[in-house]
């Protein structure tokens, strides 16, 4: 019999496990989440429109199991009820991917309350979620933060969003350190570019089709990959931070 003992790493089954994905009735949220029921996952999954809730879990129902919430995240104690109805759904959960975000602009051209609420989506919900999942995780599994290479990609149209995911590069970094030694392993995932309606109005689906054709955006599914394979890692190991870009993407 070949031995193929040094051919691969040991690949934990994702089959039987149970997620929680917060934004994830559109774009990259979505794709995680029907990946992630592909492979057997019972997954929840929360975003603001119930059109869009309904929709993505008519596709999740396709390839697996899941159930969801329409909830705005933003809003004083939307989290803690998100998590609470995702524990009654599952009976608990193995993996939390924190992903729920939405555009922003430069300082400048946003009105107090705009930035306000940015705040509270993209960055206060992120922190909430985290601490939320630690509560019900406990001493295993795995938490994973959707980012973006704006972090790095630092444009004067971008300063809000930027500095909001700087600061969520930061906070993975030093939470990784916080969850090793209790079994939990933390993961940042940022994607470059990737189509997604909601987050590029004036961006047209023809157009972001095409601009996927020429390599120079992704696909949702792309980032659902990249996840997969974070979460497919032995205990031993933790992908701390991947970085998905399209191949041709624009410098600025």
């Amino acid at each position: 019999m070949t031995n193929l003992s040094d051919a691969h790493t040991e690949q934990p089954p994702l089959r039987g496990k149970k997620a929680v994905i917060s934004g994830g009735t559109t774009g990259i949220g979505r794709a995680i989440a029907v990946l992630l029921a592909s492979e057997g996952v019972d997954v929840f999954i929360c975003g603001r429109d119930p059109r869009h809730l309904k929709d993505a879990l008519r596709r999740i129902g396709e390839v697996g199991k899941g159930d969801g919430i329409a909830i705005d995240l933003a809003e004083p104690d939307n989290v803690k009820r998100f998590f609470d109805a995702a524990v009654a759904f599952l009976g608990g959960f193995d993996i939390a991917v924190i992903n729920a975000a939405i555009p922003a602009q430069g300082i400048t051209k946003m009105s107090e309350s705009e930035l306000r609420y940015a705040i509270a989506t993209d960055f206060t919900a992120y922190l909430l979620s985290a601490h939320a999942a630690v509560g019900v995780l406990g001493n295993h599994g795995n938490i994973v933060l959707v980012g973006s290479m704006s972090a790095y990609v630092l444009g004067a149209e971008s300063s809000v969003y930027a500095g909001m995911k700087y600061g969520i590069q930061g906070f993975a970094e030093a939470f990784r350190k916080e969850m090793a030694p209790k079994g939990v392993q933390v993961s940042l995932v940022e994607p470059g570019k990737t189509g997604a309606d909601f987050q590029y109005q004036s961006f047209t689906a023809d157009e972001q089709a095409e601009a996927i054709n020429r390599d120079e955006m992704l696909r949702a599914e792309d980032i659902a990959v990249g996840v997969h394979y974070v979460l497919t890692q032995p205990l031993r190991a933790v992908v701390q931070q991947v970085t998905i870009a399209p191949r041709q993407q624009p410098t600025e």
